[in-house]
């Protein structure tokens, strides 16, 4: 649809950027943190571990000033679950309270809003030994986390997201660390764990809105809207296929208490329905979100499932093609470019994605990740041009006003990431950041804060609030 006028971001609008605890943080055993899934993982070979990281742990106040300079209106970040709790539950650690209040503090000193992811990839190494999400006990060391959360910092936040991309933890177990290779049936596993963590998140969410009664709480996927590879009906039903078992699933079940009906005949042909015990559809349905955070790349393309050889479901990341059996085939889409990593670039699947989610569930969207992995060259005189990653974020901010427009609610932006940090898959080759951070995949160098073109840029953006692109 094109319009004669395109209605403006709103006014208060949250402008922001984002970071997780394990990619940026750093002292990853300091001040009584326990391990985590993350600092006891493998790493790809050639990539940087996470225990340096950006520094942000002892460079929080730094960081926060060149936000503020950057005029964000809101930083989206994770606190790290075994900084509070060493071993997920029991004893509780002080220093770890005390570095989060610093941050939440020094973020609001500047006017700048929290948003704070509860768990993000990184589960507590000593909840993993007792079976992690497979074990039902784990429902209960997060919502004990959780409560521990808002009765700390809940007097500050408005805005919590529950688990970051629960969907690729569950789509790619392998490859985040959530279930081992070795595993017989690693399928049906994740998807028990899966269960285990919707029924975590309603609970925390629940308990959210009993004890921050201001405050908001949703979930955090990784949402993306799949074409089908061409208007063949077998490739539409291809499409809806791997739409329901990889984006609805996930948000049906936050938002409506009920497993997309797709995604759980899918789940019983395959043989990977979970256990569910009494009650927990309750629990459930008992869990409402007041809006629905997402992260966003990139559009997929599914055709119907036709060759044997590319089966495989546990692709490296979360943005790679995928197929299923019988079930979908997830085939490159022509009308792309696609970034130095392989991943395909699509702005107008952006706005196509945002209005889905909306029409879907009638509820505020916030994205909180959207952003461009490339190798940022420092040039002479502390320069880096990356333009690159300008015409990225530019046409998809042009396409969230158009999705606005088009009467999409949408209450902020987060781009990933605010400041360089380590890639989950590619090391800190791989950079995100409006901030440049002067360091190799194995040489620490100074961790020297140098300000990108698109620092400059992003900081115009906010101060004509999106009419100056």
């Amino acid at each position: 649809m094109n319009y004669k006028n395109l209605k403006p971001f709103p006014k208060d609008f949250l402008w922001g950027a984002s970071t997780s605890a394990y990619q940026v943080e750093g002292a990853w055993n300091e001040d009584g943190k326990g391990p985590s899934v993350i600092d006891m993982g493998r790493y790809p070979e050639g990539t940087s571990d996470f225990k340096v990281a950006s520094d942000h742990y002892h460079r929080y106040k730094e960081d926060v000033a060149l936000f503020a300079e950057m005029g964000l209106k809101a930083y989206r970040f994770s606190i790290a679950w075994t900084r509070i709790y060493p071993n997920g539950v029991g004893e509780l650690n002080q220093k770890g309270i005390e570095f989060y209040n610093n941050l939440i503090n020094e973020l609001l000193s500047y006017n700048i809003e929290p948003i704070v992811t509860m768990y993000h990839f990184d589960l507590p190494y000593a909840i993993q030994q007792k079976g992690g999400w497979t074990n039902k006990e784990t429902i209960d060391a997060f919502e004990n986390y959780a409560k521990t959360l808002f009765e700390h910092f809940g007097d500050r936040v408005k805005y919590w997201l529950t688990i970051n991309e629960q969907n690729m933890m569950i789509l790619h177990g392998e490859a985040i660390g959530v279930v081992s290779s070795d595993i017989k049936n690693a399928q049906k596993e994740l998807y028990q764990q899966n269960h285990h963590m919707l029924l975590a998140q309603a609970k925390a969410m629940k308990l959210c809105h009993k004890m921050c009664p201001d405050a908001m709480i949703g979930p955090a996927p990784n949402i993306a809207s799949v074409y089908p590879a061409s208007c063949n009906p077998e490739d539409v039903l291809a499409a809806s296929n791997l739409s329901s078992i990889r984006n609805w699933l996930y948000l049906d079940a936050a938002v409506f208490g009920r497993y997309n009906s797709v995604a759980w005949s899918y789940m019983e042909e395959k043989g990977y329905t979970p256990i569910v015990y009494e009650n927990d559809m309750d629990i459930l349905k008992a869990g409402k979100p007041d809006f629905i955070a997402f992260n966003y790349y990139s559009t997929l393309t599914a055709a119907k499932y036709k060759d044997e050889s590319q089966s495989d479901n546990s692709a490296s990341d979360q943005q790679m093609e995928m197929s299923e059996p019988g079930v979908y085939q997830g085939v490159p889409n022509p009308y792309l470019q696609k970034t130095e990593f392989g991943w395909e670039m699509d702005p107008v699947g952006f706005r196509n994605t945002l209005r889905e989610i909306y029409e879907r569930y009638n509820l505020p969207l916030l994205v909180t990740e959207n952003g461009l992995g490339a190798y940022d060259k420092l040039e002479e005189g502390e320069v880096i041009n990356d333009d690159y990653r300008i015409d990225f974020l530019r046409k998809h901010i042009e396409q969230a006003r158009l999705a606005i427009t088009d009467g999409v609610n949408l209450i902020g932006y987060c781009p990933w990431s605010a400041i360089d940090l380590v890639s989950t898959h590619q090391g800190i080759s791989k950079r995100y950041g409006f901030i440049y951070v002067n360091r190799d995949e194995f040489d620490l160098k100074d961790l020297r804060r140098i300000r990108k073109k698109s620092f400059y840029w992003y900081k115009d953006v906010i101060k004509s609030n999106g009419e100056k692109l």
